[in-house]
């Protein structure tokens, strides 16, 4: 029963539009013939468009639109830095009336998978084969836009289910599973295969997919190796990644772990070190399993955080203190247990009492994929070279990367805008060799014949 409580606590926060919502807020958009809005989405969404399909009615119209440019809108409606990009840019913001593009994406998309309006046409798969590593925003991204184009696509994932970050990183009461798991579904549905529970560069490395036919390559295996600090008691027992914790309360939800494995108890005095999303969510999580007292201690200032604006507001309503130009400096130790840590601020130094430490200071790729194949370069940090011609090839032949793995923007939305430019440089590259094939087939026949 009081698990069950506990799980209440992770219901989504933000509550979508009712129809007469969405279609009223849909009518004040201006509808301008150079939109600002668009020029702020990564991704390009002809926004002015399904707005405007929208405040007619035309909810299928209007779910077309965005269907041409995103394969994730019901994540995007919610997860997306709406404030700093589409809805920082409408023309209206500087009045501070902005149009709520942001729930309109999330409206029309919830729409559609709930009454089922939309399913898109299958392209025959004659463009070629290609694999993906990774079902996160950027392989999920790869896929759909080559599916569409009729490419045959298959993602190979390590986890039991496909989502990535949008499955294990993102809390339920920001991007409920359910969700996630809708637009997969969609995605499925255009053709594309799933393997999961299967690890590249264990259980079948690059090489191997080459041998079975696949035309090219993608890894959008995101940076998996969280970074740890170098602080003295790093690794004392209670001090754990940001992302860990999170992926045990997600498991946790679904029913997966017991309460006991979850690493914040109730009760605890949790410290989260970085002031990104990630951090947040954290500290945010840690507060809804029953945490004490939550601080996030950060080295810069308010104005430098990387995390959006609505969610600082969101994590102090909630009961989350913050630390400005601080930085945990030691983690004190009572029997391999975290006791306390030793905060400094402005050169002056203090002892709090504490049972868990959160780092969400970033990380760097793993080198699985890159370690069981050859003549893949990476820079100095692990991170993947990749070209400009064509878009996001690497130094080996076929093998293309994008997202997190080449240190490019680590939002959802901005994985998906470089995933978009990938898949293209992917199927310019795939036609590339098929024409080239062509053009030498009838040498290649007449070799054949003359060696008869």
């Amino acid at each position: 029963m009081e698990d069950q409580k506990e799980k209440q606590l992770f219901h989504e926060v933000n509550k979508g539009y009712t129809m007469l919502e969405a279609i009223n807020e849909a009518k004040r958009c201006l509808h301008c013939k150079v939109p600002q809005c668009k020029k702020g989405c990564p991704i390009s969404h002809d926004i002015p468009d399904w707005i405007h399909e929208l405040s007619k009615g035309n909810l299928g119209n209007a779910m077309s639109i965005i269907n041409e440019k995103s394969n994730l809108p019901s994540v995007c409606g919610r997860v997306c830095p709406h404030e700093k990009q589409c809805e920082g840019h409408c023309v209206l913001a500087k009045k501070g009336q902005n149009i709520n593009i942001g729930k309109l994406e999330r409206f029309i998309a919830d729409f559609d998978g709930d009454m089922g309006l939309i399913r898109e046409k299958l392209q025959p798969k004659t463009r070629g084969k290609v694999a993906v590593i990774g079902s996160g925003p950027a392989g999920l991204t790869i896929a759909g836009d080559l599916a569409r184009t009729g490419f045959n696509v298959e993602i190979f994932e390590m986890e039991p289910e496909p989502g990535g970050v949008l499955m294990f990183g993102i809390p339920e009461y920001r991007l409920p599973k359910d969700i996630v798991r809708r637009e997969i579904k969609k995605i499925e549905e255009l053709g594309v295969i799933f393997h999961c529970n299967t690890t590249v560069g264990t259980d079948i490395n690059i090489d191997q997919m080459f041998e079975q036919g696949f035309d090219a390559i993608f890894m959008g295996t995101g940076t998996v190796k969280p970074q740890k600090p170098d602080i003295p008691g790093r690794n004392l027992r209670g001090v754990r990644q940001a992302i860990y914790f999170l992926r045990k309360v997600s498991l946790y939800n679904e029913g997966s772990i017991a309460r006991e494995d979850v690493p914040v108890q109730k009760g605890d005095r949790v410290f989260v070190l970085g002031c990104g999303n990630t951090a947040m969510d954290a500290a945010r999580t840690a507060i809804r399993m029953g945490a004490k007292n939550v601080e996030i201690v950060y080295r810069r200032t308010i104005n430098e955080m990387s995390a959006l604006k609505s969610e600082y507001e969101e994590a102090v309503e909630e009961g989350v203190k913050f630390n400005w130009k601080s930085n945990i400096v030691e983690i004190l130790d009572y029997n391999g247990e975290v006791s306390g840590v030793v905060i400094e601020c402005n050169g002056e130094r203090r002892t709090e009492k504490a049972d868990k430490v959160l780092f969400a200071v970033g990380s760097v790729p793993a080198s699985r994929v890159v370690s069981t194949t050859t003549g893949i370069d990476v820079d100095e940090r692990g991170y993947v070279l990749t070209r400009e011609t064509p878009y996001g090839m690497t130094s080996r032949k076929g093998v293309f990367a994008g997202g997190d793995v080449v240190n490019r923007p680590s939002t959802v939305v901005m994985a998906m805008r470089d995933a978009k430019q990938v898949a293209e440089g992917i199927a310019k590259y795939v036609d590339a060799i098929k024409l080239i094939d062509t053009i030498n087939q009838p040498a290649t026949f007449i070799e054949e014949q003359n060696k008869q």
